[in-house]
């Protein structure tokens, strides 16, 4: 049996920034990744992505991204192929990870370009079973009540941050399921 979380892998934590919360409708402006090998090495994936229509305010003024930060970023049928290969192989994990998987499809489908076939995870899902009747499963709250790393300088609801804040969930999710097993 493992003995680290990490030993499980290997999983690629994602996550996206959009122009809204439709995948049919909106597009992705940022997607942010952790690769985590199974001996715990990791590897980063970090882009804006121009959305090729401008970022509504109301977007902008959640994650702060706007119309210049993306206008000379590639746009998603170019990014699409190094975020594919780079989490190839791997178990893909966001947290709410149907949100962002819902754009990724829809994405990839529309630029015609392969689906993601491999397996997923989703941390709420997971720390439900884990750490169960907590009040919420919100990553803010989550932050607090677990006391996770300040990667603030990042700013959260950017993808980078949530990114770090979802990978620290992971470890103590599947630590906890390993606790378990032993």
């Amino acid at each position: 049996m493992p003995g680290k979380w990490y030993e499980l892998g290997p999983f690629t934590v994602f996550d996206l920034e959009t122009t809204g919360m439709s995948p049919v409708c909106d597009r992705i402006v940022e997607i942010g990744a952790v690769r985590v090998e199974t001996d715990g090495s990791r590897r980063e994936f970090k882009t804006l992505v121009n959305p090729l229509r401008p970022i509504p305010r109301a977007a902008t003024a959640i994650h702060h991204i706007d119309d210049e930060m993306v206008a000379d970023a590639p746009s998603f049928s170019v990014v699409a192929p190094d975020f594919l290969d780079f989490a190839e192989n791997s178990t893909l994990i966001g947290h709410n990870v149907r949100f962002d998987l819902g754009f990724l499809q829809e994405s990839l489908d529309r630029d015609h370009l392969p689906l993601w076939r491999g397996k997923t995870l989703d941390t709420i899902k997971l720390l439900q079973r884990t750490h169960p009747g907590l009040v919420s499963y919100r990553l803010q709250y989550l932050r607090r009540v677990f006391q996770l790393d300040d990667v603030s300088e990042l700013g959260a609801h950017r993808a980078g941050a949530d990114v770090e804040w979802t990978v620290q969930l992971l470890a103590i999710a599947l630590t906890s399921v390993l606790k378990t097993r032993a």
